[in-house]
């Protein structure tokens, strides 16, 4: 009776083991089977990724009407910014030709108005010749109206050139005429200036005409 109880329990242990191995292999199973269908998924949905609804788009829009469209766009736009940028060069042209113009015609504005004043005392001391018979009055508003158009002509860069006693120079002198000199210390200087010569600054704008000892 204890030899057949226990020969059911052992067949029941085997059982119970034979079960719990079934279910091991069973999970074991499960998991292969979840491991390998996103590899599935991924390889069955890429044919539909390169066969989207985008690459039919892309192949739409290399279409040669379009291409075509697209340069006539752009060269309607080329064509209307150069004739933009001519009109503004032709209005560039002629107002920079017309400044030009005035700017050489209105160049000495400046000058003749600081000259105006020496102009005004000129007239004045005209006006008082036919009224005046003081002849030392005269001479001495025309000494003043040289003084002051002297000044006015040195504060613009205007210097004379000496010349009178000094040794004759090409570069700053003309000689108009030659005189024979005894005395040897006059010979090659000048003896006589016979018209001023005048420096701009530090250019020579007007040689001396001079007379020079031979």
């Amino acid at each position: 009776m204890m030899k057949k109880k226990r020969a059911d329990e052992e067949e029941a242990s085997l059982e119970n083991h034979a079960e719990v191995h079934d279910n091991k292999d069973n999970d074991n199973i499960t998991e292969d089977i979840q491991d390998n269908k996103p590899e599935e998924a991924l390889v069955e949905s890429e044919p539909a990724v390169n066969a989207g609804p985008e690459t039919a788009a892309g192949k739409e829009a290399d279409k040669p009407e379009d291409i075509i469209r697209s340069l006539q766009e752009k060269l309607a736009e080329m064509q209307d910014r150069y004739l933009r940028l001519s009109a503004e060069f032709d209005n560039y042209r002629k107002r920079t030709l017309r400044e030009k113009i005035d700017l050489s015609k209105y160049a000495g504005q400046d000058l003749i108005l600081k000259l105006l004043p020496v102009m005004d005392d000129f007239d004045r001391a005209v006006n008082h010749l036919d009224i005046s018979s003081d002849c030392s009055a005269m001479k001495s508003g025309i000494d003043l109206i040289y003084v002051k158009f002297t000044e006015f002509l040195k504060q613009n860069g205007l210097k004379e050139i000496e010349s009178s006693g000094c040794l004759f120079n090409v570069d700053l002198h003309d000689a108009v005429a030659k005189v024979t000199v005894e005395e040897e210390e006059k010979k090659g200087k000048i003896i006589d200036v016979i018209q001023k010569g005048y420096y701009l600054h530090d250019k020579v704008i007007r040689h001396a005409k001079v007379v020079v000892g031979e």
